[in-house]
């Protein structure tokens, strides 16, 4: 999750279960899904007021990692317009890598201010590369509405002990992101990073799924991906914000 750039695999297309029906319904029931899929990612979904439909009370969760674009106080705004125009609800935001906090806890509570005030959660996101590594707790007062460790690259037994670390000593919410779809720990939020080909399978509720903007061949085609982890698992999450912007989706 935290390195510059992920496994450039591509996801298998869509398919339709139903295989009985016409080709002319298959055909639009295919048409269907793309245009919603669309309109959702596109905010169209959302109501006047800005509040998102019922489809939008799972968390719909954007990423950011500062190893493929460095969003800080210049660019934050930017961040919280695309997250709101397209239809996310919550923000994971990474400030540590590698064992290195990016941010004072002044600068953590602003991010936080603002955010708030555009109606989205927010979650800090831990990238862990070694076991040496520790939890940043002077980050648990900042406002946060939870903490998102990313520790696929570390041992079972350290993974665990980092969780039970943070649910232990902090009151917000917890969150993990993983490679591993059989993992067994058990944060609020748990997210299994489903980007490859041949990754639906592992899709399925109890979990969050993802979407790798850099496994997309158009527009059409993450929406569709988009769609499908929204509605087979408990949420979803797009890895990552610096992709979805450069894609122009």
């Amino acid at each position: 999750m935290g390195h510059g750039t992920p496994n450039l695999s591509k996801r298998k297309s869509r398919k339709n279960p139903a295989r009985s029906r016409t080709r002319y319904y298959l055909i639009g029931a295919i048409a269907i899904v793309a245009i919603v899929g669309y309109f959702f990612l596109s905010g169209a979904l959302k109501g006047q007021n800005g509040t998102t439909t019922t489809a939008a009370s799972k968390p719909i969760i954007l990423y950011v990692n500062q190893g493929n674009g460095a969003v800080n106080g210049s660019n934050f705004a930017g961040l919280l317009q695309v997250a709101s125009s397209h239809g996310f609800n919550t923000i994971f935001f990474q400030v540590y890598r590698s064992g290195t906090t990016l941010f004072t806890d002044s600068e953590l509570t602003q991010f936080v201010t603002s955010a708030h005030g555009q109606g989205l959660k927010i979650f800090f996101a831990l990238y862990f590369t070694n076991s040496t590594q520790a939890i940043p707790s002077s980050i648990y007062a900042d406002g946060e509405d939870g903490i998102n460790l990313d520790l696929s690259t570390l041992p079972t037994a350290t993974q665990s002990s980092l969780l039970g670390s943070l649910s232990s000593a902090y009151h917000g919410e917890t969150a993990v992101t993983t490679t591993d779809p059989t993992s067994v720990l058990k944060p609020n939020l748990l997210i299994v990073e489903t980007y490859g080909a041949g990754d639906d399978q592992y899709i399925h509720h109890g979990m969050i799924a993802s979407v790798g903007v850099f496994a997309t061949s158009s527009q059409q085609d993450y929406a569709q991906q988009f769609q499908y982890a929204l509605s087979n698992s408990d949420g979803v999450m797009v890895f990552d914000y610096a992709g979805l912007v450069k894609a122009g989706y």
